[in-house]
């Protein structure tokens, strides 16, 4: 995957409308209409792992030891949580994020339910996304939406990626706008009462529907299609490339718990890759110094050309006698 042009985002006609209402009086209202002021630029970067360290990582993640840095070896145990440890996020041109980042308060994984912290995979869903890696250079289908420059998908959008991780919410009457600053995707969440889409309808990214229960906004997305992923990267470790299905579901909460920090967290079921729904919980963090850039990833999307490339070039050292 290749690193996104360092160039200012050209916003959308569409987006543009959005940006413009989110200036406008009626958005200093939101507080007064009864509904927390969520607004701004936030960041998730976040040191702590995406599952617990367990021993079924050598035997689940053996076969993909070059897709997964570290993975044939045992996990190292989570440091002793300190809650008023900051993170510094990533070094280099990779990562622009706060110098401060709040940790993942005192958990062992961002799962936090099961509590094991563990992702409960089905072995047919494991099977089928090591079939793709293993396979990887066969074909575009065996790669994620994301390096097909498509999308994260959602929930995998809002799991931690290492660079890239701003994202900007907007509130203007009937809907709240999440701006995810990889692959610059804009989710438009309508927060009123009308009905979700026919179930005809699939969606990359699903049909949200949002509601405000005191502080927290609850949104419940469904009629997906199945052609996402609910990972994108190895930094979503074991859930890297697994499919999602038709069926899926997720409930995210949003919940404003101080000036810089929502308590974000969300419940992924589908009963085909996963034995049982689990829940992932993080912190966003604002940053009012965060620049949101165009991620321009067509543009520069040289690694799958040369992933296919390698993968014919296999094939014709193969095929010679």
């Amino acid at each position: 995957m290749s690193m996104r042009h360092r160039v200012f985002t050209t916003v959308p006609a569409f987006a543009f409308a959005l940006v413009v209402a989110a200036s406008t009086p009626a958005l200093a209202q939101t507080a007064a209409h009864g509904q927390p002021d969520i607004q701004g630029v936030w960041t998730n970067f976040d040191p702590t792992p995406f599952e617990a360290p367990n021993d079924i990582d050598l035997e689940r993640l053996a076969p993909l030891a070059a897709w997964f840095p570290g993975s044939n070896r045992p996990q190292r145990p989570p440091a002793e949580p300190n809650p008023d440890a900051r993170s510094a996020g990533p070094a280099g041109p990779w990562g622009d994020g706060p110098g401060d980042a709040l940790r993942n308060e005192r958990r062992q994984s961002m799962v936090v339910d099961p509590p094991s912290g563990r992702v409960p995979l089905r072995r047919e869903a494991i099977a089928s996304r090591n079939n793709n890696l293993i396979n990887l250079t066969d074909g575009w289908l065996t790669h994620t939406p994301w390096e097909r420059c498509i999308t994260r998908g959602i929930p995998g959008g809002m799991f931690p990626g290492g660079y890239g991780a701003g994202y900007q919410i907007l509130q203007v009457p009937g809907y709240v706008i999440l701006f995810y600053e990889m692959i610059h995707e804009a989710r438009v969440i309508p927060v009123d009462d009308r009905p979700a889409l026919s179930e005809n309808i699939r969606l990359w990214n699903g049909d949200p529907r949002g509601r405000w229960e005191g502080d927290t906004l609850i949104v419940e997305t469904g009629n997906y299609n199945d052609q996402g992923t609910i990972g994108t990267n190895i930094a979503s470790r074991g859930v890297r490339g697994i499919e999602q299905s038709e069926a899926l579901k997720i409930v995210e909460r949003f919940t404003r718990v101080g000036a810089d920090t929502i308590s974000y967290s969300v419940t992924i079921e589908d009963p085909k890759p996963f034995t049982a729904p689990w829940t992932v919980a993080m912190p966003l963090n604002r940053d009012n110094t965060y620049q949101i850039y165009e991620y321009a990833c067509h543009e520069g999307n040289y690694g799958l050309e040369n992933s296919l490339r390698s993968g014919r070039t296999e094939d014709e050292t193969t095929e010679q006698p």
